[in-house]
């Protein structure tokens, strides 16, 4: 039985692969924050000429705030008054199912060629 040896790739072949997958990796990272996608959406409650107290704070958080460099209420206020809205969208869901299912059956149908190619070069003359 031959021992089996894989095609060789070139190194201009090993440089291209390396960019593609560097720049897929860092596209993953950066574009949910570009459009904004990272995390869950916030919702801020506006409060016109914020105080302390209109802001739901009392004497031992604002000591805290202004330990933190916050003595101004209106530069605490975003941070105070934004909550995280948790609402659900079917149509996302969908479209990440749509997505996923069609990565998996990619996936199947590419594996299964290369699967059959490795068992053709190394069992078949």
């Amino acid at each position: 039985m031959a021992k089996y040896t894989p095609p060789v790739q070139s190194k201009l072949g090993q440089i291209i692969d390396v960019i593609v997958l560097l720049a897929l990796s860092i596209g993953s990272l950066y574009i949910p924050l570009i459009y904004g996608l990272s995390g869950s959406a916030k919702v801020t409650t506006v409060v016109e000429n914020p105080t302390w107290e209109s802001l739901g704070q009392n004497e031992a958080m604002v000591k805290q705030w202004n330990a933190l460099g916050f003595t101004d209420p209106a530069a605490a206020h975003d941070l105070i008054t934004t909550r995280f809205d948790y609402s659900f969208s079917w149509l996302n869901l969908a479209f990440m199912a749509v997505v996923l299912i069609g990565y998996f059956f990619m996936l199947i149908k590419l594996s299964d060629k290369e699967y059959r190619e490795v068992i053709s070069e190394k069992f078949e003359r």
